[in-house]
């Protein structure tokens, strides 16, 4: 049974530089989208509000393989322009992430204090200056941890562009190796399930290393979790 696991770790691997370029690509586009349409609900402006819900709204409650499809199978029968698959898999997640990702940069800016607002004001810095040099900085400590949980359900969501002949991850295990080893169904899976782990393993440690990263910049001191294991120490 395990003679053939150095095979289906070599398949399986064949699809791990797609799956990383679709969840960087989700990633870099949803954390655009998050901020601007983030920034966005909350402008004085009662038409750049409604633009922003309206995009939130869709793509937040809307199934993400029918995005999936509709992106993919219908937008060149209506516009005569196909889209790559993996193209059309890496706009769905960036998409559909950012419209989730924008609740998460609207709530972090409305938890800063109001005394921040106010101070800033008082120094005379501009709407643009108080965001960009007192509230973002602050806010961004409060975004790290739920953007974390965010990435790590786009990359799950990347297994979703096998529906689109995407050679990814779980394309070379449900295409090419469960066919051809039936009875090995299992130790297949469990392998594709060990990858998923290991890349949101990275993604946590990466999202840890920008939140003490912030922390620091607004003058916040690391959880004691984190001092502990920066120091080898642990956690009582």
């Amino acid at each position: 049974m395990f003679d053939d696991v150095p095979h289906f770790v070599s398949v399986i691997a064949d699809g791990l530089l797609v799956t990383v370029q679709a969840t960087v690509g989700g990633i870099i586009l949803a954390t655009v989208l998050s901020f601007v349409a983030g920034l966005a609900i909350l402008s004085h402006r009662v038409a750049v509000r409604t633009v922003a819900r309206v995009y939130i709204e869709i793509w937040r409650g809307t199934s993400e393989v029918v995005q999936l499809f509709w992106l993919y199978f219908v937008l060149p029968v209506l516009t005569g322009f196909q889209l790559l698959p993996l193209w059309a898999g890496i706009l769905v997640l960036g998409l559909n992430f950012g419209a989730y990702g924008a609740e998460i940069v609207r709530g972090s800016v409305q938890s800063v204090p109001k005394e921040q607002h106010e101070g800033g004001v008082a120094l005379n810095f501009s709407s643009a200056q108080r965001m960009r040099r007192i509230i973002l900085p602050q806010a961004l400590v409060e975004m790290v941890p739920p953007f974390n949980n965010l990435f790590i359900q786009l990359l799950k969501g990347t297994a979703l562009l096998t529906f689109i002949t995407v050679p990814e991850m779980t394309h070379q295990a449900t295409v090419i190796l469960v066919p051809a080893f039936t009875s090995e169904v299992a130790l297949i899976f469990t392998l594709l399930l060990l990858f998923y782990l290991v890349l949101s393993i990275v993604i946590t440690f990466l999202m840890r290393l920008l939140e003490r990263w912030a922390a620091r910049k607004v003058g916040r001191t690391p959880a004691k979790r984190d001092q502990a294991i920066a120091t080898g120490g642990g956690v009582a």
